[in-house]
Order: structure tokens, then C-alpha cells, then sequence
């Protein structure tokens, strides 16, 4: 069974033999990469589409850009994304430019990791981490 994979780009869904997720798939839309290897800043929609219409689980950082703790954790994020592609994909949500989206999210503290799988909250976490830890409880 194929995986959906949205388009960081475009927001197309992409259907991606799971074999095939490591071969750098480009979207059949717009043409462009799949994957990036960095976490994809995303707003409402893009939130939407990727935790709502991917098959891939999808682990989102809440964090704010005057939080010292989020801006020391970004570069771990980074390389958490750079390792768990394209298994998961990594979104950051900007609290600030997003309240809403946060507000509906529960988000009372940050930073907070959310991992969502089959468009569902799977689990949280708040406070920073290194990338190791990161990855370990994105794996579960």
C-alpha cells in the first residue's frame, strides 16, 4: 500500500510506494522534492493538509521566536528532521504568527512536541530537547 505524501510545496497528495520514500520522490504536481530534510514552517493549511491528508506520521514543534528554549531546540529539530525523513515528516508551527491553530491545539507551554498519526494526536511532550531524545520519542 502507498503512502500520501503532501507536498511541502504545493500541497498536493502523492502517492509513494513505501519502498520508494528514500529515493528522493519529487511531487507529480509541481515537481519539486518531496522532502527537505528540514522541519517545513507551516500555517493553518499547510498544518492541515500534511496532519489531516498524509499517511505519514507527522511530529510538529509549537514553539514562539522569543522563547529562548525553542531557539535552542531548533537546530536539534533540524537534525531530527534531516534523520527521520522521509519516514515522518517535521512541521513547525509558529505560536505567534498561529494562535489559533495553537488555541485548538491545547498549546499552553513551549516549547511542545505533538506527534500526530492517522490525523490524530498520538502523544505530547513540552520542554526542550537534544536530538537524540527528540528522535527516541518520536519513535516511541
Amino acid at each position: 500500500m502507498s503512502e500520501i505524501v503532501i507536498c511541502p510545496h504545493c500541497l498536493a497528495g502523492n502517492r509513494v510506494p513505501p519502498e520508494r520514500l528514500g529515493e528522493a520522490p519529487n511531487c507529480g504536481k509541481c515537481h519539486r522534492p518531496l522532502f527537505t530534510g528540514h522541519p517545513l514552517p507551516v500555517n493553518s493549511a499547510a498544518f492541515a493538509a500534511q496532519v489531516g491528508k498524509g499517511s505519514l506520521p507527522v511530529l510538529v514543534d509549537f514553539w514562539a521566536p522569543w522563547c529562548g528554549p525553542c531557539k535552542a531546540m531548533g537546530p536539534a529539530f533540524a537534525q531530527a528532521a534531516h534523520i527521520l525523513e522521509p519516514n515522518m515528516r517535521l512541521l513547525k508551527v509558529d505560536t505567534e504568527q498561529e494562535q489559533a491553530l495553537a488555541g485548538a491545539h491545547g498549546i499552553r507551554s513551549i516549547p511542545t512536541l505533538v506527534l500526530f498519526a492517522g490525523g490524530r494526536e498520538v502523544r505530547r511532550v513540552s520542554g526542550a530537547m537534544d536530538a537524540g531524545r527528540i528522535m527516541e520519542w518520536a519513535r516511541g
